[in-house]
């Protein structure tokens, strides 16, 4: 064989969104792309705000060759300033240029920050409903992925939490709104978390950090808030991107931003700043942090995505599926009657294409993103409910 062990199994791991992403290139060669319902990816489909092309313009017309060259590791110094007045603003309290790391999408972020706390064998929780690289991310770093059941409509359970941290607890990730469930965690709930983590930190000789992954912020349905982890804990990260709310995923652009109450500040922005070139990115790429720094305040037409998700849900709920109402991002997380690869093939005989919830740590469920337009989410209901009537 030749891959690794581990390879080798997270290829086993990984492959749900694989296998759907591959098999629904192969119907859509048989049966024409408009009669394929692909529900898999959380792509962005919308069109970047009008400023990003603004941007674009704007570089080409006062175009200096040295933008190409090498800078800082952790960035550009422009870039670190705009992203540090929109966390300010976003988190509530005044968070430093020199806080800020630029860095290859959400994804690199979270990557350095656990190259720079873990160290082997330490454990690292997050909520179950998970998005599915935080197994393999935990363990790129030696740490040990522990998944922490939530409740049934996915909001956090504190006591979940409290039986599984102990002294080998280094962090928790935090995914609000979540991807694959669309929960916002409330200010409570966090609250309780924090205040149980206060407790446990006592007896440690390091704290426990919160990495609060955050790329779907600014994607919220209802008037709903995202709290500020870091106005109630300051040992957290904020990481972010921008691939959802500028429908930039392919620029490979986000960022980590420090606590500036955290312990030991200035070895922990060494670290990242080390992480993030040894790790490969070496920085985050150049032109994308010159486009984003324009329209850092700009976002993709969110009511777009509202429209879908509530035509979806409608017609989940007329099918009879259960289902909690997503608050934001770009999924809904439905609880089917069946099991879940089972009734994700019968799916796939109505050319309908969903990924089974075990790959997100939770059977009998199936994601759906809704980064497809009306049309295309219109014509699920007739399939649903031969489905369903297949299912009784």
């Amino acid at each position: 064989m030749g891959v690794s062990e581990r390879i080798g199994r997270y290829i086993e791991n990984s492959s749900w969104i694989r296998r759907m992403f591959e098999e629904g290139i192969r119907l859509k060669k048989l049966y024409g792309n408009n009669e394929v319902l692909d529900f898999t990816l959380g792509n962005p489909d919308l069109e970047a705000p009008i400023e990003v092309k603004e941007a674009l313009e704007e570089l080409i017309k006062n175009y200096d060759p040295k933008i190409h060259g090498y800078m800082p590791n952790a960035g550009r110094e422009d870039f670190r300033t705009a992203v540090a007045e929109k966390v300010s603003r976003e988190q509530g309290l005044k968070v430093p240029p020199e806080n800020i790391i630029a860095t290859c999408g959400a994804a690199g972020g979270i990557n350095i920050v656990l190259k720079t706390i873990l160290d082997e064998g330490e454990k690292v929780l997050f909520p179950s409903p998970y998005f599915v690289e935080y197994f393999f991310y935990v363990e790129n770093h030696s740490g040990i992925p522990c998944p922490v059941e939530t409740n049934e409509d996915f909001t956090l359970n504190t006591e979940n939490f409290e039986k599984l941290i102990d002294s080998n607890t280094r962090a928790i990730i935090l995914n609000s709104p979540n991807n694959p469930t669309g929960q916002v965690y409330s200010k409570e709930s966090i609250q309780q978390l924090v205040e149980l983590l206060k407790l446990k930190n006592k007896d440690n000789k390091r704290p426990i950090y919160i990495i609060s992954d955050e790329p779907y912020r600014n994607i919220i349905f209802e008037n709903e808030r995202v709290p500020s982890i870091m106005e109630l804990y300051e040992y957290t990260f904020v990481v972010s991107s921008f691939s959802k709310e500028l429908s930039l995923a392919g620029e490979r652009i986000g960022y980590v931003a420090v606590h500036p109450e955290i312990d030991d500040l200035d070895r922990i922005m060494d670290g990242l700043i080390l992480s993030n070139r040894i790790l490969g990115f070496v920085n985050a790429p150049n032109l994308s942090q010159i486009i984003v720094k324009h329209c850092i305040n700009s976002k993709v037409k969110v009511e777009v995505y509202k429209k879908r998700m509530e035509l979806l849900c409608k017609i989940l709920e007329e099918v009879g599926i259960e289902f909690v109402k997503p608050k934001g991002g770009l999924f809904v997380f439905p609880r089917v009657p069946i099991d879940d690869i089972e009734f994700c093939n019968l799916l796939r005989e109505e050319l309908v294409l969903a990924v089974p919830g075990r790959g997100f740590g939770r059977k009998n469920h199936i994601r759906l993103a809704i980064c497809v337009d009306l049309p295309i989410i219109e014509k699920l209901k007739n399939k649903l409910e031969r489905v369903m009537k297949k299912v009784r």
